[in-house]
């Protein structure tokens, strides 16, 4: 499997892979209803956050070789690992931070079981919880393991037409990176 580490339009390091947002992997049997009415609030979030987060789950399943990360090679590979490297504590730090903090809710929340309706919020945390529990695993986990950076001439267009402000080249570069490499999210990703 293939990831990618490029910069959105913003300018702000992305990682994802070519995989469509999976379902989430958790099931309760008991109060199915609510579960199902939490889980889609929390696919309802920005899709770029998902994906971001699946792929951190992802990247760090064991597996044979390297991660194989996909770059605009616009940077020496020392430049880029030593940036993923950055990139990739940032986000283990405020994963862990989040983690803290919904921690602390999380009994709040469970105390709005007393009033009347579902507790949905209660839903909600646990969900987003396990998602960043499983994130965090996985950014620690590709911490540890070995990386084969690729540099592409796609992501290298794509950064230069980010660099210039070109915003006309934005949808033609997408479609050819969902053609090339089966990005399919490459939009709701990289732009808008």
């Amino acid at each position: 499997m293939d990831f990618f580490f490029v910069r959105d339009y913003r300018h702000r390091p992305r990682f994802f892979s070519a995989e469509p947002l999976g379902p989430l992997p958790a099931k309760f049997s008991k109060t199915r209803e609510i579960w199902e009415m939490a889980k889609k609030k929390v696919t309802s979030l920005d899709p770029r956050t998902l994906l971001q987060e699946q792929a951190f789950e992802r990247g760090g399943r064991p597996g044979p070789g390297p991660v194989r990360v996909l770059h605009s090679g616009h940077s020496d590979a020392h430049a880029v690992r030593t940036r993923f490297f950055f990139f990739l504590q940032r986000a283990r730090t405020r994963h862990l931070l989040l983690l803290a903090g919904e921690a602390v809710l999380l009994p709040v929340s469970g105390l709005a079981a007393l009033l009347p309706g579902p507790n949905v919020f209660f839903y909600f945390l646990a969900i987003l919880m396990i998602i960043q529990g499983q994130a965090l695993r996985g950014i620690t986990r590709l911490l540890r393991r070995e990386h084969e950076f690729v540099a592409d001439p796609l992501l290298a267009d794509w950064e230069e037409a980010v660099d210039a402000h070109d915003e006309a080249r934005y949808p033609v570069l997408l479609e050819r990176l969902a053609g090339t490499h089966g990005l399919s999210s490459a939009r709701k990703i990289l732009w808008k």
